[in-house]
């Protein structure tokens, strides 16, 4: 795995913005950063994260049934208890999922280490499936890379077959909703509309502060149409400690990603994965937090933070660093294993599974060993014989 610097595409700000990704500067920071790419070879792509990527995801779905059969695993995720049943019942009626990104450390060398699971609300998904195809595609044409570059990338087939599939198990209507102030969240959210339409299954978009209750429970749009399906790129975990999200269990609607993905998308699901595969090689050491003082070679992480918030990192050579944000409550703790700083950054590689299938990586590059929301997205290319010199 190497960092190449590469000529940026001459238009493609104008290209991004006539693909709706309107969310390649954010504050007038650089969000996409095309002055480099991450080079791998197949079998580091094949063996070292496709493979174990397909490995971790079924090892935490074989968690799910457990932990909604236990009262105790629901405490230690700190599930509420007016939503257990709700969650429990979509699992046991098998609801369907669309997708989910694994967060993993990896340098190239040694096994690639999850830190993490985002199986409720993944974000860098347009970046990841059809940006940075088109930025492969355009630099092979210009000669600035190998015509026999490739890309772990198969996301946007992914998820338009999974759309084919989840067509007849969703009740109408369909909405797709994000907070209509984020110019990402919506990106993300057409992006994925347009996806399902391929297959015929059309869905309108709401922002989600805009969705309604009827006097009986129900969810509605504007017009007051009942929901039957909510696509929500909206924590799960936020909306059950708000008000309006306690009419959630009887309201008939069936949310994408379904319910139980609130056991996935926990946190505390790192200990419990460690507790059933104790030393295997692409996990993290991890423990519940019994609120002693946090040793070096360790780091904290509340069970329900986002975006790098709120993480407190004890490295072994006795350094400290912490993140800011509005997380606390309970916490896990996993041993510590850096990011290796490249030239540019720190690179977290979010491996995408599409329905249970593992097809394709976004790299998101931080300043920081703390991936926040202000790291950059860098795209990747496959080249098996990675490039010693910079393609200009």
């Amino acid at each position: 795995m190497q960092r190449i610097r590469i000529a940026e595409r001459a238009q493609w700000r104008a290209r991004a913005e006539e693909a709706g990704f309107r969310f390649h500067t954010i504050e007038g920071q650089p969000y996409w950063d095309e002055s480099a790419y991450y080079a791998f070879t197949l079998r580091q792509i094949e063996q070292d994260i496709e493979d174990p990527s397909a490995e971790l995801h079924q090892m935490a779905m074989d968690l799910v049934g457990d932990v909604i059969g236990s009262e105790r695993l629901m405490d230690q995720l700190a599930i509420p208890a007016h939503y257990r049943d709700w969650i429990a019942d979509s699992w046991r009626q098998r609801q369907l999922h669309l997708y989910g990104r694994l967060d993993l450390a990896y340098d190239g060398t040694g096994p690639a280490k999850l830190y993490e699971l985002n199986y409720d609300t993944p974000t860098s998904l347009f970046e990841a499936s059809f940006f940075q195809w088109q930025w492969l595609e355009d630099q092979r044409n210009a000669g600035r890379l190998p015509q026999h570059a490739d890309q772990f990338n198969a996301i946007h087939e992914a998820l338009v077959e999974r759309f084919g599939e989840l067509a007849t198990q969703l009740p109408p209507p369909l909405y797709f909703s994000a907070v209509g102030s984020s110019d990402e969240d919506r990106g993300t959210v057409d992006y994925l509309r347009d996806c399902a339409s391929q297959t015929g299954l059309h869905g309108q978009a709401i922002a989600i502060e805009d969705i309604g209750l009827s006097e009986d429970g129900r969810f509605t749009a504007l017009d007051d149409t009942v929901i039957g399906t909510l696509f929500k790129l909206y924590p799960l975990e936020d909306l059950m400690a708000e008000e309006f999200g306690r009419a959630l269990p009887g309201s008939g609607v069936q949310l994408l990603e379904p319910a139980w993905k609130a056991v996935l998308s926990n946190k505390g699901i790192l200990p419990l994965l460690w507790q059933r595969n104790v030393g295997h090689p692409n996990l993290l050491e991890a423990h519940f937090d019994d609120g002693s003082a946090l040793a070096s070679g360790w780091v904290r992480k509340p069970l329900f933070s986002r975006e790098g918030a709120n993480i407190e990192m004890h490295l072994a050579d006795g350094s400290t660093q912490r993140s800011d944000g509005p997380y606390d409550g309970p916490a896990i703790l996993q041993r510590a294993h850096p990011l290796t700083r490249f030239e540019g950054g720190y690179p977290l590689i979010g491996s995408w599974v599409i329905g249970d299938h593992a097809c394709g990586i976004g790299i998101r590059e931080d300043d920081s060993a703390i991936t926040r929301d202000s790291a950059r997205f860098v795209p990747h290319a496959i080249i098996d014989e990675a490039p010693t010199r910079i393609y200009v």
